[in-house]
């Protein structure tokens, strides 16, 4: 078990220089960024992920949907519900079995997408803007790495093929 990090004394950090915070603090940040931009029409970061994975695969079970976006499955369930509520998303029962919901965007869905796109671009460059080029891509590159590399031990690890 790792401890968390030290000074050069051996005394504990500052909450404010923990991973784990500033971790908590980031996702804080690039959600009010989102939300912010993507007033018009609303969505949510959770809402955006799923309509996005469903504009390049259509008719994906809610399980497999739920690994691709690394969401536990009541959770999907649920916003799969207010979504289909709104009319962004069709769910219906699968032909090999009525228990399993399969998941594609109306045509109010694919809309809603397109139209959110450009504020969802607008919010990546805003939550990356404090950082340089290069700054970017090492940023990127670490991120990447912590979160493939810690996967596996997420609540709702996220997997390509389900």
């Amino acid at each position: 078990m790792q401890h968390e990090p030290s000074t050069a004394a051996g005394v504990p950090a500052p909450l404010n220089r923990t991973p784990g915070h500033l971790i908590r603090r980031a996702q804080q940040i690039a959600v009010s960024i989102f939300l912010a931009e993507c007033r018009q029409p609303p969505v949510t970061p959770i809402q955006y992920a799923i309509l996005k994975v469903l504009s390049g695969e259509a008719g994906l079970d809610q399980i497999s949907l739920a690994h691709k976006v690394a969401l536990d499955r009541s959770t999907l369930a649920d916003v799969a519900k207010r979504l289909e509520a709104k009319g962004l998303l069709i769910r219906a029962a699968s032909p090999n079995d009525r228990r399993q919901k399969l998941l594609s965007l109306s045509d109010q869905g694919r809309a809603v997408l397109q139209a959110v796109e450009p504020a969802v671009e607008r919010t990546q460059d805003r939550i990356l803007a404090p950082l340089t080029p290069e700054e970017r891509h090492s940023f990127l590159g670490l991120l990447n790495k912590l979160v493939d590399n810690n996967n596996e031990i997420s609540r709702a690890p996220y997997k390509e093929y389900a």
